[in-house]
């Protein structure tokens, strides 16, 4: 069975039509107008196996906050859609990731149950039009739509685009990890016998 999902989100801030397939091999194309986050969507895609295309549409011109925010609403639904009972999956998945001075980590549970801890200090700025503090509103985003307990931590300190970079990775492997079909398990793996 095909575990894909098509979504599309038009608001008065953002038009967004999201494509994803979770076992994939990196396809797709990523364009929001936001050049980071176009990249750390390429990245997503690649390090977590999906096939992921988004075409974003948003008001920039008063800064990248809610494109990146629908953006994340969006494949939050789309895992979740994806997903269906969520029957045969690991459930959990983590990951730790250095990349080059920095490093961080990310554990996920598809638990049904919609947490974000984000543990990563950053200054005020911005890179590529991505604004730093929308790395938090982007996971808060995906776990809350995505029904799954989701936590990010920076382990090791360096560069801001370096910390971002690892989050990034350490989610798309966690999460490739968690979504994973395990070929052991018998039904939804939880003893209430639902995830939903």
């Amino acid at each position: 069975m095909a575990r894909t999902s098509t979504i599309e989100r038009t608001t008065g801030e953002t038009s967004i039509t999201l494509e994803l397939g979770l076992d994939g091999d990196g396809g797709g194309t990523r364009s929001t107008g936001i050049g980071f986050f176009d990249h750390m969507l390429d990245l997503l895609a690649r390090h977590g196996q999906l096939d992921l295309a988004v075409d974003a549409r948003g008001d920039l011109e008063t800064g990248s906050h809610h494109t990146v925010e629908d953006v994340g609403i969006c494949l939050g639904k789309a895992i979740d859609e994806a997903l269906g009972d969520r029957a045969g999956i690991n459930r959990y998945g983590s990951a730790v990731v250095p990349m080059d001075e920095a490093r961080a980590s990310c554990a996920i549970d598809l638990s049904g149950r919609p947490y974000c801890a984000v543990d990563v200090p950053l200054p005020t700025g911005e890179i590529g039009g991505f604004e730093h503090e929308l790395l938090e509103e982007f996971m808060r985003a995906v776990a809350a739509n995505a029904r799954c307990t989701l936590h990010i931590e920076l382990e090791r300190p360096g560069g801001v685009h370096h910390v971002i970079e690892a989050c990034f990775k350490a989610f798309a492997r966690a999460l490739r990890a968690a979504v994973a079909i395990d070929p052991d398990s018998r039904g939804v793996p939880s003893t209430k016998g639902t995830l939903v």
